[in-house]
């Protein structure tokens, strides 16, 4: 059976992670992490995707992006794949598929879970312990944010402009954000959603998604449906 293809829409937030084959590392120094950035930073731009948000861990990669169009999102991930990968693979002498298939996505409903989002990316490497603070890992967003160093990766999103009227007041809601942690019903509907590809919104925003897209979003009714008697 034909897998379904990944519903990606232009204009609208996703979410991405991609892993490396059997959970191997994918970075393994500074070097590695550079030019992954660098080609990722490379292809955005040339395919217009908009990267709000990234987290490059050693075994896995979460990337917030907004695509211009329905092929951006996929050409972007498929270029930065091309580039990268041979070059790790003669880098380390090693050679066959780097990333676990293709990469996972879910389509965000910004108005409900973006900022969850981000704190779900730049928090991931607390979550693994790989440091005790944000700011201690140099290859997420995270510092982009918290206004310690730009990112000229990052384009900002609305509603992280909406966090205050000035860059200090955006910057130091978004880290009374991050220190408020998640809580382990966040993580799960995130983790859940993403690995599914399946949206993350609220109801209504589904309902939305089902009518503008022709495709199955909501669960399925059970049962069978009641069949009304005919008058007599």
């Amino acid at each position: 059976m034909a897998r379904q293809p990944r519903l990606i829409l232009p204009n609208q937030p996703h979410l991405i992670i991609q892993r490396g084959n059997d959970n191997q590392l994918i970075f393994r120094d500074d070097e590695d992490h550079r030019r992954f950035l660098e080609w990722l930073r490379e292809s955005a731009k040339f395919y217009r995707v908009a990267i709000h948000a990234y987290v490059l861990m050693p075994n896995h990669l979460h990337v917030l992006a907004t695509p211009s169009d329905e092929d951006g999102l996929a050409a972007m991930m498929q270029k930065v794949g091309r580039l990268y990968v041979p070059w790790f693979n003669n880098k380390y002498g090693r050679s066959g598929t780097l990333f676990q298939g293709r990469f996972r996505t879910s389509v965000i409903d910004p108005d409900a879970y973006f900022l969850a989002c981000i704190r779900y990316i730049e928090l991931n490497p607390l979550r693994s312990q790989l440091a005790f603070d944000p700011l201690d890992y140099p290859w997420s967003s995270y510092a982009h944010h918290a206004g310690v160093r730009p990112d000229p990766l990052i384009t900002d999103h609305a509603k992280y402009w909406e966090l205050g009227n000035t860059p200090f007041q955006r910057e130091a809601a978004f880290i009374e954000l991050a220190q408020q942690g998640m809580s382990g019903q966040e993580l799960d509907t995130i983790n859940a959603a993403v690995l599914k590809g399946a949206p993350l919104g609220t109801h209504a925003f589904k309902v939305e998604l089902e009518h503008k897209t022709k495709r199955q979003i909501l669960p399925a009714k059970r049962g069978r449906p009641f069949k009304v008697k005919a008058a007599e």
